[in-house]
């Protein structure tokens, strides 16, 4: 069975704002995230990526090509990322962080 990671996000701008969500995020993502940082500060690329998402506003977390909905309220919050599946790990190897798949 082919394995299907979760696609995450994080859009950051090197504040201690973001510095902390980096810092949550890589202490969260289990094996089923693959989690990738984007600096603001790198240019119009990675400004364009963010905007196509909705992003007002950094951090921003994004899962699967979805804004995470405390992101889109402001404020990055542990709880809503565990509901979102960050650090659920998946059983059946597919992605889902659902146990047993």
């Amino acid at each position: 069975m082919t394995s299907v990671k979760r696609q995450v996000e994080v859009f950051v701008a090197g504040c201690p704002l973001c510095k902390g969500v980096a810092t949550l995020l890589k202490g969260l993502a289990c094996p089923s995230c693959e989690v990738v940082f984007h600096d603001l500060r790198g240019g119009d690329e990675v400004f364009s990526r963010a905007q196509g998402y909705g992003v007002n506003a950094v951090p921003a977390v994004v899962i699967d090509g979805q804004l995470v909905e405390c992101c889109v309220r402001g404020t990055v919050e542990e709880e809503t990322l565990r509901a979102s599946g960050i650090g659920v790990a998946c059983e059946c190897g597919c992605g889902c962080g659902l146990p047993g798949g």
